[in-house]
């Protein structure tokens, strides 16, 4: 089975899938679901095909490599495996130099497999037309590799995750850059640091847009201007892409924010998974 890990900022989400190869595209493409919904790609199948298991850990950079190779071993212990007999291939998004490092030697210290780590140099099979490539984050690749192949071109991807980033693909399929803004909990912290008088809030939605209490009206302004900031970048990227791109997203906080934009149309949790499954398949030797 792959292992697939993707550490972010925040929390690291691991998988398991049922082979190593990906499933090949079969060039089709479903029609548009409503917002928020879970979304289906090509030939109807989503990020979750042959993803047998899955977790969503803290990112903790001060981890060992044994502590990583621990930690792994009992999560497919939980659900009856032993890691050093089911795992045939690694592959790993990072955007944590430390948790990269450890992983690093914690694949050559326990496990004789073919891995690959999302990184320049590694053939991904899209085009990056940044400025400097080099600069794109891992999990950016990830998503843009696995979008174009569930959707086709064009598309927007958008990842909530500590940092919200979008990412625009052409209808060629090449990555063509995107935004990066602050995560909706990065700025409700930066909202109670510097406002002594707010108190922190649960982040749900408030029952009316227009506040009665100041509990409700920092809900409103922190949901409700996020999924209106959101929608306003979706809008202007389609507007220099394609009008008719689709847009899909993911991330922790994707399936809550979804259902409140208008213009995102998929939802899929794992599709950092997917894009890294693609990866690895391309990367064989």
């Amino acid at each position: 089975m792959l292992l697939t890990i993707d550490v972010g900022n925040t929390q690291t989400v691991i998988g398991m899938y049922q082979s190593d190869a990906a499933p090949p595209p079969d060039g089709g493409r479903s029609g548009p679901a409503q917002a928020g919904r879970q979304g289906r790609g090509a030939g109807g199948r989503g990020a979750e095909t042959d993803l047998l298991h899955h977790w969503r850990l803290a990112t903790v950079a001060e981890r060992t490599p044994d502590e990583h190779a621990l930690l792994v071993a009992e999560l497919l212990d939980l659900d009856g495996h032993r890691a050093e007999e089911v795992v045939t291939g690694i592959a790993v998004s990072s955007v944590v130099p430390r948790v990269t490092a450890a992983l690093r030697e914690m694949i050559v210290r326990r496990y004789d497999v073919f891995s690959v780590v999302v990184e320049p140099g590694v053939r991904t099979g899209m085009p990056i037309l940044y400025d400097n490539p080099k600069e794109v984050g891992a999990d950016r690749i990830a998503n843009a590799v696995a979008a174009i192949d569930l959707y086709g071109g064009p598309c927007i991807v958008v990842d909530f995750g500590t940092a919200t980033t979008l990412d625009a693909v052409s209808p060629k399929g090449e990555y063509l850059g995107g935004a990066i803004i602050p995560g909706i909990e990065i700025s409700l912290d930066a909202l109670f640091e510097r406002a002594a008088a707010l108190r922190r809030v649960e982040l749900v939605e408030p029952r009316h847009v227009i506040g009665r209490s100041t509990v409700e009206s920092i809900q409103s302004g922190a949901i409700y201007g996020y999924v209106a900031q959101v929608d306003g970048l979706c809008r202007r990227m389609a507007a220099e892409v394609d009008p008719a791109a689709t847009v899909v997203c993911t991330g922790g906080l994707g399936s809550f924010i979804a259902r409140l934009c208008e213009t995102i149309q998929y939802v899929e949790p794992w599709l950092t998974l997917h894009g890294l499954r693609l990866v690895y398949e391309r990367n064989l030797p």
